[in-house]
């Protein structure tokens, strides 16, 4: 390697690279897992929230092994597949949560919104998973990566929605286009984008307007929600609508805009050479800062007037 790379959001140089080698050469008898805790600690690689970023060295071991500019050590235990052996969730009040609901918003007001991946929202945790697994068309197994989840519930304590957040699609010409950011702008801010990866009106759920009432609700506590438990707000917000199967009205409705179609290609196809064909999708965003685009391009924020424009 002549010139530093980004790698797992870190630039990687021959001085980088030597430093990794030599403190590998150092500790012959450390596992892989020791390695990349010691790695992080030795850098002071933390998120915004102070939690060192152990898994974070591991990927980039990983990644430095498969260039082959290093050799880990051998693998002491086979790699399970946490989401794949998860027990799958059910859900414990079927009459209660499945019996027929229309009704005007204004009746189900105020609408409770818990986070439940943290501390707080934990007893609600395996309702929201149940509703997403047994009844969004993608289904679900967990989350890895920062993410918020969003368990939403009405006076009577009936759950009518699930919102969940997470990592930004690493790549995506017209959202990126639409930022109007570089590569190396991409990787340095792409944790200040958040995905809708999940949204769920239950089927028995007939309210009119509280899928975008909802939006705009959690849309307005998110990048807070984001800073108390990651250090860091969130600036922009994307989520991808399978274009053959829903219209989008909803987040029309709570003031996201199109920007596009995805490809209907994979990341596959630009690593195996293949053609995966899946869904196309149309890209909705919404901001959540007025000067977002300088902000995600690492440029110092200005006073000019059209930044909330996307198109």
């Amino acid at each position: 390697m002549s010139q530093p790379q980004v790698i797992q959001g870190r630039p990687i140089g021959p001085a980088e690279l030597a430093q990794i080698r030599q403190f590998m050469t150092a500790h012959p008898t450390w596992s892989r897992r020791r390695l990349s805790q010691e790695l992080a600690t030795l850098w002071d690689w933390r998120n915004r929230a102070g939690q060192l970023k152990d898994m974070a060295a591991r990927s980039l071991l990983l990644k430095l092994e498969q260039r082959r500019w290093i050799n880990l050590p051998p693998r002491r235990q086979i790699a399970s597949n946490r989401m794949r052996q998860k027990r799958r969730p059910r859900l414990e009040w079927p009459p209660l949560t499945q019996r027929s609901l229309n009704q005007s918003l204004a009746s189900l007001l105020p609408l409770a919104i818990t986070e439940v991946s943290t501390l707080a929202g934990v007893g609600q945790r395996p309702l929201f998973e149940a509703l997403l697994h047994e009844h969004h068309y993608l289904s679900y197994r967990g989350s890895v990566g920062e993410n918020l989840q969003y368990l939403v519930c009405e006076t009577q304590g009936r759950p009518v929605a699930c919102a969940l957040f997470g990592a930004a699609a690493w790549q995506c010409a017209d959202r990126d286009r639409s930022i109007g950011w570089n590569s190396l702008a991409r990787v340095q801010n792409l944790h200040l984008l958040a995905n809708n990866a999940r949204f769920l009106i239950p089927a028995w759920v007939q309210v009119p307007h509280l899928a975008s009432h909802v939006l705009g609700r959690i849309a307005r506590r998110l990048s807070g929600d984001w800073q108390g438990k990651y250090g860091h707000p969130i600036y922009l917000l994307e989520t991808f609508v399978q274009h053959d199967r829903f219209t989008g009205r909803a987040y029309e409705a709570a003031n996201w805009v199109w920007a596009g179609q995805t490809k209907g290609r994979t990341r596959q196809d630009r690593t195996d050479g293949s053609h995966h064909q899946v869904p196309i999708k149309n890209i909705y965003l919404y901001p959540l800062h007025p000067r977002f685009r300088e902000l995600l391009q690492g440029k110092p924020p200005t006073q000019t007037a059209s930044s909330l424009t996307l198109l």
